[in-house]
């Protein structure tokens, strides 16, 4: 599925499989999630993408063939391939364990070629061996929707009452993380998404609500995943002195001007940016242990607008995922 221009459906086309360069994978796509980044890319609201491109930055599949001087993978072996896809390797941020401040950073399915294909390549040293017990439409989300979460979490520090911000796939993920870590998760979602607040009772959230309402306790620190910077203000008015509030998400929509006060008391308001390779290795180490448990709704790869208009409606539960070959169902 190819996107020829910002703001316009993705094209299905056939088109040639990519041959992997030194140091590349070429992989056989069993699955890869959506996400909403894929929507910021596809309206525009991500400005420098590749075109054409092939979206998708959560792929899971398996290794056909290598280019040269591989030595981690090997044919046959299963790989999660994330939204960081190259680095430069030698800058202050890439030397200080930051690589996802690079500069010269590319990602898959927005400056490379992602996943929403039957074949895609990718820089073996930005690829995951993925963890047993998960499925390949189980795993897919992982590889964002649950590494952005789990940078964003760890950003609250040791918060004991967490609130986050839109109920979707990286929250149903972080949610069981959190409560896994001992603490008490308090869910915001859109007024009237009584679905998404019976899910997020489901996995153990102590209160929902919606996302103008205050909770009853005063919380340590929040999470937003809604790309909508009017609940910057909403979110400072629900922590407590010297609590956070994580923006984590790659696009927002301004953030209303708020009084001071909201921020003050040593509030701290940040954002997250990407992900780093520990990041990848230290969720995938726990979320066996959690254990982590996915809720994905399906589509064939050719339903790829489908699905993203399904994720913009606000009508997919858990994770949207591809499946792109039908033996992984």
């Amino acid at each position: 599925m190819v996107l020829q221009h910002s703001g316009s459906p993705l094209q299905l086309k056939d088109l040639p499989i990519p041959a992997p360069g030194p140091g590349q994978l070429l992989i056989k796509v069993a699955a890869c999630a959506i996400c909403r980044t894929d929507l910021h890319i596809l309206d525009g609201e991500l400005t420098e993408p590749k075109l054409p491109l092939v979206p998708g930055h959560q792929i899971v599949g398996r290794v056909v063939t290598s280019g040269s001087g591989v030595t981690q993978f090997k044919p046959g072996d299963r790989v999660g391939v994330p939204w960081l896809g190259s680095t430069c390797g030698h800058c202050p941020d890439c030397n200080d364990g930051r690589e996802n401040l690079c500069d010269q950073a590319r990602f898959t399915g927005y400056h490379l070629d992602g996943g929403y294909a039957e074949y895609a390549v990718a820089d073996q040293r930005f690829c995951f061996a993925l963890p047993e017990g998960f499925g390949d439409l189980q795993a897919a989300p992982l590889l964002c929707a649950g590494l952005i979460g789990y940078r964003s979490l760890r950003m609250t520090g040791e918060a004991r009452r967490l609130g986050i911000y839109g109920f979707g796939a990286a929250a149903h993920i972080i949610i069981q993380v959190a409560r896994w870590q001992g603490r008490e998760v308090y869910a915001f979602t859109r007024a009237g998404d009584y679905e998404g607040q019976q899910f997020a009772r489901q996995l153990g959230a102590v209160w929902v609500g919606a996302s103008d309402q205050l909770p009853p306790e005063t919380l340590d620190a929040a999470i937003i995943f809604a790309p909508a910077g009017e609940l910057v203000p909403a979110a400072l008015k629900a922590v407590r002195k010297g609590g956070t509030v994580v923006c984590a998400g790659i696009h927002m929509s301004d953030i209303p001007s708020f009084p001071y006060h909201l921020l003050w008391g040593e509030r701290v308001l940040r954002s997250v940016a990407n992900l780093t390779r520990r990041d990848g290795e230290e969720f995938l180490e726990i979320a066996p242990r959690v254990p982590v448990r996915t809720e994905v709704q399906l589509y064939p790869l050719e339903a790829a607008n489908e699905a993203l208009a399904d994720l913009k409606g606000g009508r997919v539960k858990g994770a949207g995922v591809l499946v792109v070959d039908q033996n992984s169902i």
